[in-house]
Order: C-alpha cells, then sequence, then structure tokens
C-alpha cells in the first residue's frame, strides 16, 4: 500500500534539460514558466536548465532567444532585472545530433559539470516528436545519466494508436521505471481542474448530489477560435480525437466522474481515473454511428475577421482528417448509469472556451402554481479557460409583491477576482511537480492505454467509412449534427449565454 503523503520535498540542486529547446513550447511555455517559478523563490538553489537543440546557438545565443521569449510572455511588471539576469545566467545550451555519439559525450560532461552531481535530480524534458522518446532515452541510459533520481516528461501525443502506444511505453520503461515517467497533460495543471478535487472532496454539499439520482447529463466543450496554423502537416495525420478527446477531453471526464480516493496522493487518484476509463461505454461500429460527429470547418468569420476553410490552411483539398468532434458516452458503473456525457471540440468556432457543465434534474414536483417567469435545470459550471472559476445557476424569485416571479440567477466565483492574485500558468504547476516528484497529475501508462483502448474503435470505424466530416463555417459552434446528437435527447448544449 501506498504510503500516506506528507509534503514533495524540493531538491537542493537540478539539472532540467528541455530535448527541443529552442522549439515553440520550449520558448511559448516552459521557459516563462521555470522563471515564473524563480520569480517567486521556488526553484532549487542550485539549478541549470539545458537546452539541447539542433540549433547553432552557444549559451549566448541561447539566453537571447530566451530572453525574447520571456519579453513576448511574461508580463512587464513581472520581468525585475535582477531576476532576469540570474535566470538566464543558468541557462547553458547544446547542440546535440543524435546520432552523433560525440554530441552525447559533451552532453554528458555538461551534466557533470557542478558540484555534487550525484546528487542532482535531472528531468529530461522531451520536447521533440514521440517517435524519438525511445531513442532519446536509450542514448542517456548508454551515457551513464540515468539513476534513481532522475525523471522523463513526456508532451502528448503518446503515440497515434493503442499499439504505437505501448511501443512508447515500453521503449521509455526499459530505461525509466513507471514512477519516474511523467507523461504530461498541461489541461490538468489549471486551477479551476484543480479546484474541480477540491470542490468535490473538500465540501459536503455537492456529494450526495453528484450521481444518476439527481444529475442529468454531463458536457465538456473544448473549442478552439485558432486553425491549424503551421501545425497542418501533424495535425492532418491526428485529428481532433487524437490531438483532443483522447487525452484532454478524458481527463476531464475522469475528474467530474471519478470516485473519492482515499486521499488525494500521487496513486490514489489516478487508480480512480483508470477505474472511469474502464467503465466507459464501449464503442461499437452502432455506437460510432449513432453516437459521435465529426466536422471540418470551412471558410467563415472569426470575431469579425474573415478565415480560411481547413483545406485552404492545409494546402489539400482531400483530406478527411476531422477538425471537430461531438460524442455522447456514458460511465457504466453504479455512481453513473444512465447519465449521458457529451463531449465537444474543435477549431475555428465562434469562441475559446473549456468548460465543464454538470446539469442537475428538474425538480420532482413543481410547488408554484401560476408563478410568472421561466425556469431552467440548475447546472454548475466549472470555467477551464480562458477566465478560470465556477457558476452555480439557481431558480430564484424576483423581489416584489404580488405573486411568485421566478427568474434564474448565477452564483459565480472568479479566481482571479477572489483570490486577488494572478493565476500560474498550468506549466508553472507542472514543472514544479516533475522536480519534487509528484506524480497525482500526470498520466500513468495503465491510463493512457485504457484510454487508447476505448478511442481506438471510433478510429477504426470512421476509416472504415466513406463518409467525410461534416462541414461548418468558421465563428459557429460546429455541425448541425453536434447540436442534434443532443436535441434528439431532449436537450442543447449549454452556452455561455443561457
Amino acid at each position: 500500500m501506498e504510503p500516506h503523503p506528507t509534503s514533495h520535498v524540493l531538491p537542493d540542486s537540478c539539472d532540467f534539460t528541455v530535448f527541443g529547446g529552442t522549439g515553440d513550447l520550449a520558448l511559448r511555455k516552459l521557459l516563462p514558466a521555470l522563471y515564473h517559478r524563480d520569480l517567486e523563490g521556488q526553484l532549487p538553489a542550485d539549478y541549470r536548465i539545458l537546452g539541447i537543440s539542433m540549433s547553432d546557438l552557444d549559451d549566448a545565443g541561447w539566453r537571447d532567444a530566451v530572453l525574447a521569449a520571456l519579453t513576448t510572455f511574461v508580463a512587464g511588471e513581472q520581468l525585475l532585472t535582477p531576476v532576469v539576469d540570474r535566470f538566464l545566467a543558468r541557462l547553458y545550451h547544446l547542440r546535440l545530433d543524435a546520432q552523433n555519439p560525440a554530441d552525447w559525450d559533451r552532453f554528458h560532461a555538461l551534466l557533470k559539470e557542478r558540484a555534487h552531481p550525484e546528487n542532482a535530480v535531472r528531468v529530461f524534458y522531451l520536447a521533440v516528436a514521440p517517435r524519438l522518446f525511445g531513442s532519446i532515452c536509450e542514448r542517456l541510459d548508454e551515457i551513464g545519466v540515468v539513476d534513481e533520481r532522475a525523471r522523463v516528461v513526456l508532451e502528448k501525443p503518446i503515440g497515434h494508436d493503442l499499439a504505437s502506444a505501448r511501443e512508447v511505453n515500453e521503449a521509455v520503461g526499459r530505461v525509466f521505471d513507471e514512477s519516474q515517467i511523467f507523461r504530461i497533460d498541461h489541461y490538468l495543471g489549471k486551477e479551476s481542474v484543480q479546484n474541480l478535487l477540491v470542490t468535490r472532496f473538500a465540501n459536503t454539499f455537492l456529494e450526495p448530489l453528484w450521481n444518476s439520482r439527481w444529475v442529468d447529463h454531463v458536457e465538456i466543450t473544448v473549442s478552439e477560435t485558432v486553425g491549424v496554423g503551421g501545425r497542418g502537416e501533424y495535425y492532418d495525420n491526428a485529428g481532433a480525437l487524437r490531438d483532443m478527446v483522447q487525452n484532454h477531453l478524458l481527463q476531464l471526464l475522469c475528474l467530474v466522474a471519478m470516485e473519492p480516493p482515499t486521499y488525494v496522493g500521487r496513486e490514489t487518484v489516478r487508480d480512480e481515473k483508470v477505474k472511469v476509463l474502464q467503465a466507459l461505454k464501449p464503442m461499437d461500429a452502432t455506437a460510432v454511428d449513432h453516437d459521435t460527429v465529426r466536422g471540418r470547418y470551412d471558410a467563415g468569420l472569426v470575431d469579425g475577421v474573415a478565415v480560411p476553410s481547413y483545406a485552404d490552411d492545409l494546402g489539400y483539398s482531400g483530406s478527411r482528417t476531422e477538425t471537430f468532434v461531438a460524442l455522447k458516452t456514458e460511465v457504466q458503473n453504479w455512481r453513473w448509469a444512465g447519465v449521458p456525457f457529451y463531449l465537444r471540440t474543435g477549431k475555428r468556432m465562434d469562441r475559446r472556451a473549456s468548460e465543464i457543465v454538470v446539469v442537475f434534474k428538474e425538480p420532482p414536483h413543481s410547488m408554484f402554481p401560476g408563478a410568472e417567469g421561466v425556469t431552467a435545470p440548475n447546472r454548475l459550471h466549472i470555467l477551464v479557460q480562458p477566465d478560470e472559476g465556477m457558476r452555480l445557476h439557481l431558480t430564484a424569485k424576483e423581489p416584489g409583491p404580488g405573486g411568485y416571479r421566478l427568474r434564474p440567477v448565477s452564483l459565480d466565483l472568479s479566481y482571479a477576482a477572489a483570490f486577488d492574485a494572478r493565476l500560474p500558468d498550468a506549466y508553472e504547476r507542472l514543472l514544479m511537480d516533475v522536480i519534487k516528484g509528484n506524480p497525482t497529475l500526470f498520466m500513468r501508462r495503465d491510463e493512457v492505454e485504457a484510454a487508447w483502448s476505448w478511442t481506438e474503435p471510433i478510429l477504426r470505424r470512421w476509416a472504415a467509412t466513406p463518409e467525410r466530416p461534416k462541414r461548418y463555417p468558421a465563428g459557429t459552434t460546429g455541425p448541425i449534427a453536434a447540436a442534434m446528437l443532443l436535441e434528439r435527447d431532449g436537450r442543447t448544449w449549454q452556452e455561455p449565454d443561457q
């Protein structure tokens, strides 16, 4: 049995290596996140950040690139010159050709260039293509830098199907123990997602209602206004189901549906999430045809600006890749049997938002005959982005004499307003958890493979049918068929203006 956790201790020294150190993820997210943690004094006293790439940059050149990124992605009032200078002084860059043993020898020497290297925690962040995960780990093992204090971070996607996910997991697992592997999903680092655990398990008012007796249905939406941009080649080989549903949306579903763990600890939460994935209703061919919708954006208007179609963005009109997915599923266990979970995600939609909506059932009996106004089911909105918070929709009586006039109202909680502080980026929390060795918010191998096991039949069925994704104009909520997915059940998607 896992020992009861106390706290995960910040190590005294750490070498944080980013493979892909000049890439978009490193410069836009990882380095600014580490800077913010340095600004708050939360990084180890003796730390270094090592950037590994194919770029012909020396230390000074990489520091210039990182400074430009900080200037772009960190608010001006947060850029304090002494902290920036201290942070940049900890950065080192190494050009590394993965096929050149001499380059690996230089990397090994760089890791050893510190006082007591045997005491330093080594984090290897693989911000590179998943096909390189296994070979990089093998090289790290060959040069002798993987010990019990080493950790490896894997960016999604972990494979493109179940077989390739297992292949990646086995390759990495031959070098690193499962406890040393951190499969990152940045959605799990968002404050609102973590607060979902606190809301559910540190309060008592919701738990008696959090089941099929009182919940009518659950909606999970992750919508984006952007198109594929410069990711067209990757995206056309992935699609919305692989890119978003298999990881982000299923992770959110798990946190909504999971049973209370004994405590929130390194394995207890992940144990309960796996149980949810294993309880999802299997998607056979009939279920895929009936309960899934895939779409692709056409040209349209987003925020009043004309944008091109997916085919134009891609430069190719013959693609069958989906940029939108909506589906209906069910968690077939004692708590949730009979409650539909509706998931949707898409690009070039009308708004950028990530939101979980728990819609409760109507009261069993109307006690206000002759009442005026309208009522709506109680709803709990968990706002993941862009404005993190919660909103509880209730029915209330309008003030005044002359009978009952009922009106829906909401109780709003904005985390930014309530706590009067900058909300850390998700990567800030997750990178600190890696350094401290806390895997609670990271995906375990069996989680990844359970998610692929459920998703793969949808991919197979779509590949076997001649039907192409349904078109929807950019700047809308998706194809009409997605609305019909709920309307045939007598429900509608809960939009923000409702």
